[in-house]
């Protein structure tokens, strides 16, 4: 008989041991979001060149202002090239890391080239965005920092199949004081931005950008960057 005590004492330190645990809380989105952009940081230490498609609405006061197409390239460490198709038919831009651009209104007719500041007013985006702050790498730190620095609340994350969708607050690009909103979609496949919309707090849109047709890590020459 004294030789079932011992067991007995230790099942009824487990059930106490069950009964007082209170179950794990589920991750907060804040925090899926988090490790999902830490996913994306990983990801992107290995990509050493991609070009992808992108169309980029910008709006004004809730209507659209301006649209535009393009095809985007980018190398390590960092050049950049932008082939413009809408408005500009002809348009490149070339970028290779320094302090300047250089635009060929006319591709094919690399006679007739313009340099440019890399902090010309022209270059920037409506969204105040720098051509050397156009590439994903940017974007990516850009969502990193304002995850820890802006208050965020519990923000909608989604999977759906393939990709991911999720929302949060950053600072604006232009003067870095105004909180707004972005709804971004990431593919699985790459861990690349598909979609990003950026909406004032209020939720009126000021710009969506739709990305496709990644080529990751296809060994583009350093000539493709060469005005």
């Amino acid at each position: 008989m004294s030789k079932s005590i011992p067991v007995l004492v230790f099942l009824a330190f487990l059930l106490c041991a069950f009964a007082g645990s209170t179950p794990a809380s589920p991750p907060s989105e804040t925090n899926r979001i988090l490790d999902l952009v830490e996913k994306m940081e990983a990801a992107f230490k290995e990509v050493k060149d991609y070009t992808c498609d992108v169309e980029q609405v910008f709006y004004q006061d809730g209507a659209e202002n301006q649209r535009y197409r393009f095809k985007y390239y980018f190398k390590r460490e960092k050049k950049i090239r932008v082939d413009f198709h809408y408005p500009y038919s002809s348009l490149s831009f070339f970028y290779d890391g320094g302090d300047e651009v250089i635009a060929v209104p006319f591709r094919g007719l690399g006679v007739l080239k313009f340099h440019l500041s890399i902090d010309n007013p022209k270059l920037q985006t409506m969204a105040g965005q720098r051509f050397n702050q156009t590439d994903m790498g940017y974007f990516i730190r850009f969502l990193s920092e304002n995850l820890t620095k802006i208050p965020q609340k519990e923000e909608e994350f989604e999977e759906e199949g393939d990709r991911v969708n999720f929302w949060i607050r950053a600072l604006d690009y232009i003067n870095g004081k105004s909180v707004e909103r972005y709804r971004i979609f990431i593919s699985k496949e790459n861990w690349l931005p598909l979609r990003i919309e950026r909406y004032s707090l209020e939720m009126k849109p000021l710009e969506e950008t739709a990305i496709k047709n990644y080529t990751v890590n296809a060994h583009l020459k350093d000539e493709l960057f060469i005005p």
